[in-house]
């Protein structure tokens, strides 16, 4: 069973979790078209950070940045090498669209890349009801970054 909480993003795995995450999107992404928050990007207050834990175990992170206008932003989807394909980023994306509607959110959206390693993360949230648009926020689109979006 999974556990999910707000992290305070002060903790050893976490942080651990994150630089992995910042450095896996750098290492597939073009120069130039990597969005991903750093630590001081997730310490912001429109932003919350929750992670996912078995035990003692860190399983996964994801955030919510809140943009206004009842609409917000899927940040930081990462789930630990040691638990994928367990169903760590479903039970969070669930979470976290759980969380969007008690706040009022009726536009969930995100930025992600294209390609191999961008795939499984597609294709949950496509399952789940994201579909392609424009870019959004202050984000120009290119060749290489997606828009997705989900109406609550």
């Amino acid at each position: 069973m999974f556990r999910v909480q707000v992290d305070d993003l002060s903790g050893e795995p976490t942080r651990d979790l994150i630089a992995l995450h910042l450095a896996g999107m750098h290492s597939a992404s073009p120069p130039g078209t990597v969005f991903a928050l750093d630590l001081s990007g997730l310490q912001v207050p429109e932003v919350t950070v929750w992670s996912v834990w078995r035990n003692e175990n860190i399983a996964g992170i994801g955030a919510l940045k809140m943009l206004g206008e009842g609409h917000a932003e899927l940040k930081s989807m990462r789930t630990h090498p040691d638990f994928l394909r367990q169903g760590v980023a479903a039970h969070l994306l669930e979470h976290i669209i759980g969380e969007a509607k008690r706040r009022g959110v009726s536009r969930l959206s995100l930025e992600t890349g294209s390609g191999g390693p961008f795939e499984p993360a597609l294709a949950l949230y496509r399952k789940r009801g994201f579909i392609e648009g424009d870019a959004f926020s202050d984000y120009v689109p290119s060749a290489f970054n997606q828009f997705l979006h989900l109406d609550l």
